[in-house]
């Protein structure tokens, strides 16, 4: 994707004064990738 894309995509998140809802998206983000990689790591050591 070109810059000019992705700038108008996050254009509506940016729209707030401060992190706002994209801080919301990160953490949200991050926490579902922490939980998936637990799974994983448990479904490993599992078989085993």
């Amino acid at each position: 994707m070109s810059p000019t894309a992705l700038v108008n995509l996050a254009g509506p998140i940016s729209n707030e004064s401060g992190p706002g809802l994209f801080l919301r998206l990160v953490v949200i983000a991050s926490i579902v990738g922490v939980v998936l990689l637990g799974w994983i790591l448990v479904r490993a050591g599992r078989d085993n």
